[in-house]
């Protein structure tokens, strides 16, 4: 029996959890951690590092390592780590790599079959790239199922609760809002809305932006690892932010040590526009759902970035209410997928449960009326309930017309040219002395699978194309090439990450640090590849254990 397993992509982190005794039960990575940074570093010997020790590196060696590249899938955007060069499929397919080996070192066995969550408002483009990711990584991805419909499983199945709810999901990258309604066995989803490019990495960045600015400094005068220590402490200050207790951030740079002072008051002015970017998602989910914010009868928070205080103040303004807070936002995706695929398994412990999504899109096709072209005629509009097929009848712009193209796109604007394109094709007609009547049949599975159909009225004839998952603009050859670009590549086997982890975590420490405190991680440094030239496995677990415990008690 494969075991049900979910996984929680996500732009900074991710998660693994399989459905087991009854309950998503996470699973730890090869340094006993939950959760596994999404990222990615070449190492000085061409080697390729995932996780905790990626995440040291992003700050010693920013040139060579990678992160938040979830929220360039679908785009043409290339990733140079090194002398090596690496799409954001293929980095993810790294991290997911990473998370079958965890998931199959805890088990026991081989997986292969997986759920995986996607945000809410990702278009058909990046899914197919998130599927192929994981082909890369030797999973099939069964399911993808949308972010906060993961959470609403977990968080129902946990709660047993009925009525209106809606989840706030943000991520590290992406920010998601999806109005449901729980009458458990059925959970079903009203409306979905967000911005794919809006979360805690933004609230990071206008940090930085903010610190520069107060030192007139010019981003441009400083060098990419600087720049990144910064990048660094910002996040670090980020995380500490407690109501009105000031904390302090500082740099150095150029010999000089650079301080700035934040608390939440300062923070809320600074984060202004992102908060206000937060309103419209949530405005338009509910619009769509048909309720007022007094109608809700519980709030769900999810993500790391929706744990900060002035969002969590936000929220409770917006609705009234105190969002719920007891379950893991960090988690909690990653167990709904476990749920998920334990529903699609018919697993006994949660059989009964029956869960309805919508497509998040408007999806239609390019038309034209009195002689204006390039207009957009929605056929499945956003957040219907899906599975759903929908028809619509066309006419020829004029007869002896040989054939139509049919160009299908996503989106919410009246002009194809400001929205998706997803896929086109042509269907033959056969010329007649007056105008021909088409239907187009749009039928959309909980996959995100479109199927068109195109009926020509005169002669009955039909012509069908199912726009399935494989990445649009790539060939079975480019697809072979990343196969193989990615197999020969060198990765560390799982129980030698601890010890790179360490390392890495040591170099970041000591680059961050100055004086005594430097010297003392120095010599750490040194035991460390001292007992590692040793090669006693013994001996390497007790010092590695040592210096670990003596780096947190540094830390705090």
């Amino acid at each position: 029996m494969h075991p049900p397993i979910g996984i929680d992509l996500g732009t900074t982190n991710s998660l693994i959890c399989v459905w087991q005794d009854g309950q998503p039960t996470l699973i730890p990575n090869s340094i006993g951690e939950l959760v596994t940074p999404s990222v990615v570093s070449v190492d000085n010997d061409d080697s390729i590092l995932v996780g905790r020790a990626a995440l040291s590196r992003l700050t010693t060696h920013p040139n060579c390592t990678a992160a938040a590249f979830k929220r360039y899938l679908g785009s043409s955007k290339v990733f140079e780590l090194g002398n090596k060069k690496f799409t954001p499929t293929e980095l993810s397919a790294m991290v997911l790599k990473s998370l079958k080996a965890d998931a199959q070192a805890f088990l026991g066995q081989e997986i292969c079959d997986v759920v995986i969550s996607v945000p809410a408002y990702f278009n058909d483009e990046q899914r197919k790239q998130t599927r192929f990711a994981a082909e890369l990584a030797g999973l099939n991805a069964v399911r993808l199922i949308n972010e906060p419909t993961a959470a609403a499983m977990a968080y129902g199945l946990h709660e047993e609760q009925s009525g209106n709810t809606l989840v706030f999901d943000l991520g590290g990258g992406t920010f998601d809002v999806t109005v449901l309604e729980y009458s458990l066995p059925i959970i079903e989803v009203h409306a979905s809305a967000g911005d794919n490019y809006l979360g805690g990495e933004d609230f990071t960045h206008e940090l930085v932006k903010a610190c520069l600015s107060e030192w007139n400094i010019k981003p441009q005068d400083i060098a990419t690892d600087d720049y990144a220590r910064l990048l660094d402490l910002a996040e670090q200050l980020k995380c500490k932010l407690n109501g009105e207790k000031m904390h302090n951030l500082t740099w150095f740079w150029q010999d000089k040590q650079w301080q700035f002072s934040l608390n939440e008051s300062r923070a809320r002015m600074i984060w202004l526009s992102l908060l206000n970017r937060l309103r419209a998602p949530i405005e338009q989910a509910l619009s769509d759902a048909r309720l007022k914010p007094n109608q809700l009868e519980h709030i769900v928070l999810v993500g790391g970035s929706s744990q900060l205080g002035v969002v969590r103040e936000l929220v409770t303004k917006l609705f009234g209410k105190l969002p719920y807070r007891h379950i893991n936002p960090t988690t909690i995706v990653a167990q709904g997928a476990a749920v998920q695929a334990a529903c699609r398994l018919r697993n006994a412990d949660v059989e009964e449960v029956i869960l309805t999504d919508v497509c998040p899109y408007t999806l239609g096709i390019e038309s034209s009326s009195d002689n204006v072209r390039g207009l957009f005629s929605p056929i499945i509009e956003r957040n219907t309930i899906v599975p759903t097929s929908k028809v619509k009848t066309f006419y020829t712009t004029h007869p002896q017309q040989k054939y139509i193209s049919v160009a299908v796109y996503q989106g919410e604007h009246p002009l194809v040219k400001n929205n998706v394109l997803i896929d086109q094709f042509e269907v033959p007609l056969t010329p007649t002395e007056e105008l021909q009547g088409i239907d187009v049949r749009f039928s959309y599975d909980l996959n995100g699978l479109l199927e068109v159909d195109v009926i020509i009225h005169a002669t009955g004839q039909q012509h069908g194309k199912v726009i399935d998952h494989s990445p649009i603009g790539l060939t079975e050859k480019q697809k072979q090439e990343s196969h193989e670009r990615l197999k020969s590549l060198k990765v560390h086997p799982r129980d030698q990450m601890p010890n790179r982890t360490l390392l890495a975590r040591l170099d970041r420490a000591w680059a961050q640090s100055l004086g005594d405190e430097r010297s003392l991680i120095g010599s750490y440094i040194e035991t460390f590849l001292t007992v590692l030239d040793r090669q006693n496995t013994e001996e390497i677990e007790t010092i590695r254990c040592e210096i670990e415990s003596s780096l947190t008690s540094l830390d705090r």
